[in-house]
This record gives C-alpha cells, sequence and structure tokens, in this order.
C-alpha cells in the first residue's frame, strides 16, 4: 500500500493550476505565432513559439474582440499573459489578456514603466482633479490647427453651444518634437489664464504616432496645470499617459468637446423654465403686495385722525359720566360703612365690657368658693369611710384584739399551716405592739 495520502488526476491538475497562477503575475512573452485556431466559439487558441521551444495560448472572445489588428501564423507578436494550466488535460498554457504586433513591444514596455512610476508619484490621483466648469467662458483647444480633431471639436462647439469663444493653441502632435511643444504650450495657457477649460486632443492613429502624448514631460505639464484640462486622444480603446494625468477624459476629441459644453437646447428649456418660474414669482408677488395695499389702504381709513378724535370724544363724554356715578356710588358706600363703624365701636365701648368683667369675675369667684368647701366637705366625707374600711380590714386592728403573725426564720415566710414548721426551727411572732422569736418545741396538726 501507498504510503502518505493519495491525490486524484483531478485535485493535481487544480492544484498544479493554483500554484502556477499564484506564482506568476501578469508577464510580457514575445514569440511567433503557429497553430492559430478560431472555432465558432469566439476564443482564440494558438502557440507561441521560439527558436528552441513552443507553449499552448489561448485568448478568450472578450479579450480578442479589443484588436486592432488581426494575427496570423508566423507573425512576431508581444503579448501579456497569465500562466495558467488546462485541467482538463493538464496542459500547460498561457491565458493572453492582450497582444500586439512585437514592433509595438518596446513602446508598450515603456509606457507601462512610465505609468507605474507617475502612479507611485500620485500623478494619476483623484485629489489633484479639477472640476470642470458647467459653463465655461472661453475654451483653449490645444491641438494641431490642420488636423481632423480640431474640425471635430469646433464642429461639435458650434452646434451645442456657438456663444462661448474658443481660443487655439496650435502645436504639432506627432514626431520627435511634439512633446516638449505640447508641454510648453500646456504651460502658455495655464499661466497666460485666457481660458477657463482646456483640450488636449489630437485623432487616432498608431501607438508611435500618439506617443508625443505618454512623454513624462507632457504628463507633468499636465499635472502642474492650474487649469481644468479634458483629454480627447485618438480612440476609445487608446488610453495615455496625458489620459491619466488629465483632470478627465474623454474617449474622442468630439466626446471631450461634449463634455465640456453645455447643450444650448437645454440651456434654453433651463432658462425658459426660470423664466416662467420668474414671472409666476413676479406674479405672486405683485398679487401680494396689492392684498397689502388694499388692508393697508383700510387700516389708514380706519385710523384717520378725524375718526379717532371723534371716537375719544364719545368714549370721554362715557368715561366722564362712569367717573360721576362712581363717585356717588363711592360716597354712599364710605358713608354707610361710617354708620356700621361707629355701631360697631359703640357695641365693644371698652367701659361696658369692663363692668360686664368685673360682674362675671365676682361671679366666677364665687362659684369657685363654694365648689371648694363642697369638694372638701366630699373629700372628707370619703376618707372617713376609708379609714373606717381600713381599720376593719387592717391586721394591726387584728393583732389588736390578741392575735399574733408568725414567720419562720430566717426567711420570714408566712405560716399557714403547722406542718410549714419542725420541732427545732425558729419562729417570730409579731403582735400589736413588738415582736417575739421563739423555738419550736412540738407542732399538732389538728
Amino acid at each position: 500500500m501507498p504510503q502518505g495520502e493519495v491525490y486524484s488526476i483531478s485535485r493535481l491538475n487544480q492544484e498544479a493550476r493554483q500554484l502556477l497562477e499564484g506564482s506568476f503575475p501578469l508577464i510580457w512573452v514575445e514569440g511567433e505565432i503557429s497553430n492559430l485556431a478560431r472555432p465558432a466559439s469566439g476564443h482564440w487558441y494558438l502557440s507561441l513559439k521560439d527558436e528552441s521551444a513552443q507553449v499552448r495560448c489561448a485568448m478568450f472572445r472578450g479579450r480578442n474582440r479589443l484588436l486592432r489588428f488581426t494575427p496570423e501564423n508566423g507573425m512576431q507578436v508581444l503579448a501579456r499573459v497569465r500562466v495558467s494550466l488546462y485541467e482538463a488535460r493538464g496542459d500547460y498554457q498561457l491565458i493572453i489578456e492582450h497582444l500586439e504586433e512585437a514592433g509595438h513591444g518596446a513602446l508598450r514596455r515603456a509606457y507601462e514603466l512610465l505609468k507605474e512610476r507617475l502612479a507611485v508619484e500620485g500623478l494619476f490621483a483623484e485629489a489633484h482633479k479639477l472640476s470642470v466648469p458647467t459653463l465655461p467662458e472661453r475654451i483653449g483647444v490645444i491641438t494641431s490647427a490642420t488636423g481632423a480633431a480640431i474640425r471635430d471639436i469646433l464642429s461639435v462647439l458650434q452646434r451645442r453651444f456657438p456663444a462661448i469663444p474658443v481660443l487655439i493653441y496650435p502645436v504639432p502632435v506627432q514626431g520627435a518634437q511634439a512633446a516638449p511643444l505640447i508641454a510648453r504650450m500646456i504651460t502658455l495657457a495655464a499661466t497666460r489664464r485666457d481660458c477657463d477649460v482646456l483640450i488636449l486632443a489630437r485623432g487616432g492613429g498608431t501607438l508611435e504616432d500618439m506617443w508625443a502624448f505618454n512623454e513624462e514631460c507632457v504628463a507633468r505639464a499636465i499635472f502642474d496645470c492650474d487649469i481644468p484640462l479634458v483629454t480627447g486622444i485618438g480612440h476609445e480603446i487608446d488610453f495615455t499617459i496625458a489620459d491619466f494625468a488629465a483632470d478627465l477624459r474623454a474617449p474622442t476629441p468630439s466626446g471631450a468637446a461634449e463634455l465640456i459644453s453645455p447643450d444650448r437646447e437645454e440651456w434654453r428649456q433651463s432658462l425658459a423654465a426660470a423664466a416662467n418660474r420668474l414671472r409666476a414669482s413676479i406674479r405672486q408677488q405683485l398679487s401680494q403686495e396689492n392684498r397689502r395695499l388694499s388692508w393697508l389702504r383700510t387700516r389708514l381709513q380706519q385710523q384717520h385722525p378725524g375718526q379717532r378724535l371723534q371716537q375719544r370724544s364719545q368714549r370721554l363724554d362715557e368715561l366722564e359720566q362712569r367717573l360721576g356715578r362712581a363717585l356717588d356710588n363711592g360716597l354712599r358706600h364710605h358713608q354707610s360703612l361710617l354708620r356700621e363703624y361707629r355701631a360697631r365701636l359703640q357695641h365693644y365701648n371698652p367701659l361696658q365690657g369692663i363692668a360686664q368683667e368685673q360682674a362675671h369675675s365676682h361671679q366666677l369667684r364665687q362659684r369657685l368658693k363654694q365648689a371648694i368647701r363642697q369638694r372638701l366637705d366630699l373629700s372628707t366625707q370619703r376618707l372617713q369611710g376609708l379609714c373606717r374600711a381600713l381599720d376593719a380590714i387592717s391586721p394591726l386592728a387584728t393583732l389588736g384584739r390578741g392575735y399574733a403573725i408568725l414567720s419562720r426564720l430566717p426567711e420570714h415566710e408566712l405560716l399557714h399551716d403547722a406542718r410549714q414548721v419542725q420541732p427545732g426551727d425558729r419562729v417570730e411572732a409579731r403582735l400589736a405592739q413588738g415582736r417575739i422569736v421563739a423555738d419550736v418545741i412540738e407542732t399538732h396538726r389538728k
């Protein structure tokens, strides 16, 4: 039996594919096309070879549709690929993401290196992008004065909003001297500030034709420009370094003109709607002011001095009559109060009250003396009765008739029964006058 884990073929191929795809980033390879096949699915299958080796490749339909040339067997190409493995057959293969003729390879590599370096420096960062004005006062166009791009741009601007003036900054857009001249013109436009938005444009062409827009000096001039700059370079699939550095990219020169120019029909409709709103607002304001004027006129009539004087005079007569009635009523009320207070004062004369209180005090003194005598007599009688009852039940009275109270010593326990003592016990006898201590000689229970 085999030692360790046993892999299935499917698992082995799957893990081998994952290992290959995880170990290699996207890479560029160069070789000659052979065994090119274009099945009905739209995918392409081919081999890339050099003098001593070859490798299978696949380019799927979504990618090969973007190519601007038709590859053929024997053609030398440069491919950007992912390393992979076809699990069903266990074939090692390359997945082609991009394909171009080998003559463009050096330029493409330089393009990628510059793009990566400038991106790291932050020249493409969104934080540095400027906003394009909604309604530019003047548009500047940096392009060839004789190319098709300027004609397309002017045609679009004339159609969309002919009232905006256009200033053309003519530059060559192709050739060895084009890049520094384009950079110098961008700097000049930013310094003069004759425009509030710029278009950098040229028509389509090969990678070599548009290389001036992939130069570092142009990208840095765009980054340093403090006027919003829109690029419209080549066709929709063309991306240049200038596009990444610009504040806004359009797919074509015409598209750039579309992006920065307002639509006059939309503005006409917007202005018409604004005018309608303004007229409606003015009518509403006039209506409100007319109502306010009418209200103020009514108030003015109501507060006319003559009318107010007449009302005040009538009010004065009314107040005078109310004052007379109030004085008469007040006088009668105070006279009535005076009579009432005089009667109450007479009723509460202190001399009369003193005499009454003296008589009442003498009466109370007599009643108190009588009550004290009655209470003393009653208490004396009650005390005598209690004394007689106490004498009747007092043990002293019993002792006075010859009886004695015996108690056993030393506890002084009262004796009621002869069985409470034994011969030899000492007892005490309490008499009416004095005490006797004796010893018990004998006891009899009967």
